[in-house]
């Protein structure tokens, strides 16, 4: 008993750290590209529910150009920006993304709380269970997306929680188990359609103990009972959550639904390889490069031997594999892995921005890595050439950790530009950088560092993400800023969206740049002379 006691005392330590130092973090990142626009998406559904209060007539979300965007998390921020801190319209300040980021980080704890549930009872071991965490979090794009990134990062924590439900209702197919993971599910879709994946996922996994019980005679009819509940509880829980449902939930749903998967919204380039290529006619190798070259790459090996390995075991045995807990959480995984990408791939959907779309993932990658980890250690115990070798092969991994944990460091607030192996030429030539935007708040902050007086004259190359972060300026300073046309004695802040190499050099000289590991992610330019227009004949 006092064993489990300590044990707890040092999980619940572990995590109150964890947050603790995450606390002190919230304050260092910028406003990213979408954040404006998310929040008001969140105002339109709260005029909605307004009229609705107050008996008038109420708008029609179907006509808002991202009513087909879940509101779980951006309706609750515009309640708080409205009544909590007191701000009109679509006005936002300093201190309320300060309150978005801190509980942006909340939703993010809670999804590495369900990471380390669903290890726990995959490894059974309290402690190794922690690995996955600590691998998350030395994950340096996802950390630092954990900070403002709901639509994905906040995603994947809901989604998560999902599967830690799920594997609880596995375990024991209760009434209460299935409304509790219906909720979850509700959760995750009413954060992004994507969350409708867990219904075939818990279908498929409910389905597997109708056909291969576990239990004694009489289990199917617990397990059918179960999946009602959970498909009645996912299903009203849902459209409860979602206002765009409310007046038509069937098609507004399949509408939804047809949107995400022929995302026609978006129809700009992304810089791939070097190559400028159409969102809308990507290779579908596009994701899967993403995830190689910007996770470390112990971990993207790890998963691949967890796959192998658990593709193994049931093929030598499925049958009997597929009766247990461990066999079917290990299907569980790879589906989770692998069937997104495959779906992404299959149905040609547009995704950007490199593989954000797809990080709900991540958990069931490093669950695998883990795993495979567990096993081969195991298996270097029974033979004894095999110890050196994964001693080995351990210290390597460790080392990759240490020194992407002193990358993170270096790169602090922009660990979202992090590459596992390119050179930051390769990066500079061939991918995209900081598609958040994040670092222009440090270039603007530099400005009225180097001009504490008078009104400052800047073009930007990219307007959203500069207008977003002069919230993080005194209303002075804010004031002093006047975004114009590039021209002659201005400054320019060029964030190389969707541009490979150097700046052009019409744009002047560089007199500051946000650095991150060697890699440039926006200059600082001065204009001295401007082309002008050729005479026409």
């Amino acid at each position: 008993m006092r064993a489990e006691v300590r044990r707890s005392w040092l999980i619940g330590l572990f995590f109150g750290l964890l947050l603790l130092a995450g606390s002190t973090l919230v304050a260092d990142y910028g406003v990213s590209w979408d954040e404006p626009v998310d929040y008001r998406n969140g105002l339109v559904s709260l005029r909605y529910l307004a009229d609705l209060a107050l008996g008038r007539k109420p708008i029609d979300l179907a006509q808002h150009i991202d009513s087909d965007h879940g509101v779980l998390f951006e309706l609750p921020m515009a309640l708080v920006a409205r009544f909590t801190l007191g701000l009109p319209g679509e006005q936002v300040n300093h201190t309320y993304y300060l309150v978005r980021h801190g509980i942006t980080l909340l939703l993010s704890m809670g999804g590495l709380w369900a990471l380390y549930g669903l290890a726990r009872i995959r490894l059974r071991d309290a402690y190794l269970a922690l690995l996955p965490v600590v691998l998350f979090v030395l994950s340096p794009r996802l950390f630092a997306e954990s900070f403002y990134n709901t639509k994905d990062v906040g995603f994947l924590a809901a989604f998560t929680v999902g599967m830690y439900t799920l594997a609880r209702l596995l375990k024991r197919p209760t009434l209460g188990r299935a409304l509790v993971h219906g909720l979850a599910t509700a959760v995750a879709t009413d954060l992004r359609l994507m969350g409708v994946l867990l219904v075939p996922f818990t279908l498929a996994m409910l389905g597997l103990e109708i056909l291969l019980p576990t239990r004694p005679a009489g289990g199917a009819w617990r397990v059918t009972g179960a999946a009602g509940t959970y498909l009645l509880a996912a299903a009203g829980a849902t459209v409860a959550g979602w206002p765009y449902l409310w007046a038509a939930p069937f098609h507004h749903f399949l509408t939804a639904f047809y949107n995400l998967s022929h995302y026609a919204k978006w129809q700009g380039v992304v810089l791939y390889g070097g190559q400028l290529v159409a969102a809308q006619h990507l290779p579908w190798h596009y994701a899967p490069v993403w995830l190689l070259i910007t996770t470390p790459v112990a971990y993207s090996v790890g998963a691949l031997l967890g796959l192998g390995l658990a593709a193994g075991r049931l093929l030598r045995r499925p049958l009997a594999r597929l009766r247990t807990l461990d066999g079917r959480l290990d299907l569980l995984f790879g589906g989770w892995l692998l069937l997104p990408f495959l779906l992404v791939i299959g149905l040609h959907s547009v995704i950007y921005d490199g593989w954000r779309h797809l990080y709900f993932t991540y958990p069931a990658l490093l669950l695998l890595a883990v795993s495979a980890g567990r096993q081969l250690w195991a298996w270097g115990k029974l033979h004894r050439w095999g110890r050196p070798v994964l001693v080995v092969l351990g210290l390597l991994t460790g080392l990759e950790m240490a020194v992407t944990a002193g990358r993170m460091v270096r790169m602090h607030p922009y660990q979202q530009v992090y590459f596992s192996f390119l050179t930051p030429r390769q990066v500079a030539y061939g991918f995209e950088r900081d598609y958040w935007g994040l670092a222009y708040r440090q270039g603007l902050e530099y400005l009225v560092r180097r001009h504490p007086t008078g009104p400052i004259y800047v073009a930007a190359a990219e307007q959203r993400p500069f207008v977003n972060n002069l919230v993080w300026l005194p209303p002075a300073d804010q004031r002093r800023i006047h975004l114009v046309p590039p021209g002659p004695g201005r400054y320019h802040l060029f964030g190389y969206r969707r541009w490979a190499g150097p700046p052009p050099a019409a744009l002047g000289r560089e007199v500051y740049a946000v650095r991150a590991d060697g890699l440039t992610i926006l200059s600082v330019l001065y204009t001295t002379t401007w082309p002008r227009p050729a005479k026409l004949p």
